[in-house]
């Protein structure tokens, strides 16, 4: 058996297919973001700007985050010092934890590691403890989600994205007695579109299924407090389960589910990727509970964030870029191709100082490759007038050298 074949043959494949991730090297500036320096070549960082950050708010730089983070480093430490079981409980996680239920109105919330770890560990766990469940899932559900439900070993049900109508047809073939959990997210980072929430639970009332929101694209962002789509359309309390991140809008670090108390006590005691994993640091946790707490009481930043991705849109169509319909702070471009997709993002990078990742198969479905902006409170109009000028420019040229090329 040649193992170095196999594994030389599978990255061959990506490189094949146009789809092979590069990581670039940068470091962000501090207090200056979106300026950042990549270390691309030998004659030392290039300044760059970022656009692709999910790092929507800009939190990641906001002072009374930082302050906080340097003041708990000094206070107790680097690390947690194990499982939250195991000498890494803190103050600082009790007090998160806390502010978590308490921004999505809920009994209680449960810190994890990461998103993809809460919602791994929330799914898996719930399916198994409910005798015979059955999860119906949003079909552009994250890979996260997918993952849960898959290690949960329980049935699924995949009903077409956003279709409220075949979620019915679903539930009605299923027997009533049957535990039912409605998975779905309530923004859609790709295409930056919103599920219909109140109708779902509206189904979940009809049918007694329990209803899981993955809020990722939303917490810190929408809500008068920053509680997400659920709290924007006053739907937080139909729902059962919601599941956030603090390493998006909230600028640091970690995942969380916030729900009734008994639901988070269960997967407390029962879910392996939380009982066994070593709970995040608090200097961490102390740089969420101060973004949390800023963005309970500030609409500075989600208005700026608004504005910047409305007047990014009107740039993008105004210069007839195809840029995808989005009702969220979400600016899709839509490429349809992962080599040109790749070659877009090195142009931008090499020649104009613009960091923008290409999002290819598997994070969206072979030919919806696309470019995806997530302009912030802190880009400037002017920034978003040479970024809409350089991207004209290489569409232009790619189109040029495609006539060429037939």
């Amino acid at each position: 058996m040649n193992y170095d074949q196999i594994f030389d043959q599978a990255i061959e494949r990506l490189h094949s297919e146009g789809r092979y991730r590069v990581f670039i090297d940068i470091l962000r500036n501090k207090g200056a973001y979106p300026n950042a320096r990549c270390f691309a070549g030998h004659n030392g960082p290039k300044d760059i700007t970022v656009w692709c950050s999910n790092d929507y708010l800009t939190m990641g730089q906001h002072p009374k985050v930082t302050a906080a983070m340097e003041e708990a480093l000094h206070d107790v430490g680097a690390g947690s010092g194990g499982t939250r079981n195991i000498g890494g409980n803190t103050h600082y996680h009790v007090q998160l934890e806390g502010e978590l239920a308490d921004l999505h109105g809920k009994d209680g919330a449960l810190l994890f590691t990461s998103g993809y770890v809460s919602n791994d560990a929330t799914l898996s766990t719930l399916a198994r403890i409910l005798p015979g469940c059955i999860i119906f899932s949003d079909e552009l559900n994250h890979a996260s989600m997918i993952a849960g439900i898959r290690n949960s070993g329980c049935e699924k049900r995949v009903w077409r994205h956003n279709d409220t109508d075949h979620l019915e047809e679903l539930l009605t073939a299923e027997d009533p007695d049957v535990p039912k959990l409605i998975a779905f997210e309530s923004v859609y980072s790709m295409d930056g579109d919103v599920a219909p929430i109140h109708a779902i639970c509206d189904l979940a009332e009809k049918y007694n299924a329990l209803t899981y929101i993955d809020e990722v694209h939303a917490v810190g962002m929408y809500g008068p407090r920053g509680g997400g789509i659920s709290e924007r359309d006053e739907a937080a309390h139909r729902i059962d389960i919601i599941e956030g991140t603090l390493g998006k809008a909230f600028g640091v670090m970690g995942g969380y589910i916030a729900a009734d108390a008994r639901i988070v006590d269960v997967i407390r005691s029962y879910a392996p990727g939380f009982i066994f994993t070593t709970s995040l640091s608090p200097v961490l946790v102390a740089g969420v509970l101060a973004s949390v707490r800023h963005l309970k009481s500030s609409s500075v930043e989600r208005d700026g964030q608004q504005a910047a991705a409305a007047t990014l849109k009107r740039l993008f169509r105004e210069a007839g870029l195809p840029v995808m319909e989005s009702t969220t702070h979400i600016v899709p471009l839509m490429v349809g191709d992962p080599v040109r997709a790749k070659k877009i993002s090195d142009i931008l990078l090499a020649e104009y100082g613009v960091y923008v990742q290409p999002i290819n198969f598997p994070t969206v479905p072979r030919g919806t490759e696309r470019l995806r902006f997530t302009p912030g409170p802190a880009h400037t109009e002017a920034m978003m007038v040479e970024l809409t000028s350089a991207l004209v420019e290489i569409w232009d040229r790619m189109e040029l050298a495609l006539q060429q090329a037939a």
